[in-house]
């Protein structure tokens, strides 16, 4: 294999590579966000600098259940999102996100660096009741629950497709071979060609369940803000750096 023959793969191994080049295509993904405040001192901890916190602490757990993903099949993904500020803009920080998909799990902590794991997350439609559930290690951590459909959301798309083309960033650490960061960033990306089919608000329940290698409870739920269940075909296109630790 020639230098530049190695240089144009896309991934590793070689001999099938854990994933095509991007940028990569969603179809009828699908989202429940439940909002919620939580201690503003836990929110300041797990925020790294420069990132800094909003007046008020809020929280974003979110199941995304992605049927047609390009490149990464069909696949169930759950975590937590913090809204803060980068250089005076407002971003939303991921800071877990569990999953039960391979190819997705190594793209999005190679190329972006989200902070993925595998675990088993599932969103369902349960009689009345839009119903995520997140289990680790064979234990349930995360359950959500939304009332289906109760309330369209207003404004044909807009207000739903402004909240996904909002700068997402993720912290990437990759250790080089002597176990030390070599690369160590916030890396920002935007979501584009966002087409809405549905959107949707309702009343919201979210209980977690502390697990050592899964804390989403480390962010307790002080008060239910509101949930939002939305569908939507996008496009996640390659990051950019905004801040390097190293340099």
């Amino acid at each position: 294999m020639r230098p530049d023959e190695v240089l144009k793969l896309a991934s590793m191994p070689a001999a099938g590579p854990s994933y095509p080049a991007g940028p990569y295509r969603f179809v009828d993904r699908e989202y429940m966000v439940i909002e919620y405040e939580t201690d503003p001192d836990i929110v300041r901890e797990q925020l790294p600098e420069p990132l800094e916190p909003l007046d008020r602490p809020r929280v974003l757990y979110e199941w995304i259940r992605m049927p047609d993903s390009s490149g990464f099949g069909s696949y169930t993904e759950s975590g937590l999102v913090i809204p803060c500020r980068l250089d005076g803009e407002d971003v939303n920080f991921v800071t877990q996100m569990y999953l039960d998909d391979d190819p997705p799990i190594v793209a999005g902590r190679e190329i972006w660096g989200f902070p993925k794991k595998y675990a088993h997350p599932k969103l369902e439609i349960v009689k009345d009741t839009l119903t995520g559930t997140l289990a680790y290690a064979g234990q349930l951590v995360a359950m959500g629950t939304m009332g289906y459909k109760h309330e369209s959301m207003a404004g044909n798309g807009v207000r739903t497709t402004a909240a996904l083309s909002k700068t997402q960033v993720n912290l990437k650490i990759i250790p080089g071979v002597d176990g030390r960061p070599e690369i160590c960033q916030l890396v920002a990306y935007n979501l584009t060609e966002i087409t809405v089919k549905g959107s949707w608000i309702g009343p919201a329940r979210l209980h977690l369940v502390p697990h050592v290698n899964a804390p989403v409870a480390d962010f307790p739920v002080r008060r239910v803000i509101g949930a939002h269940h939305f569908i939507a075909d996008l496009t996640l296109p390659y990051g950019r750096v905004v801040h390097d630790y190293t340099a």
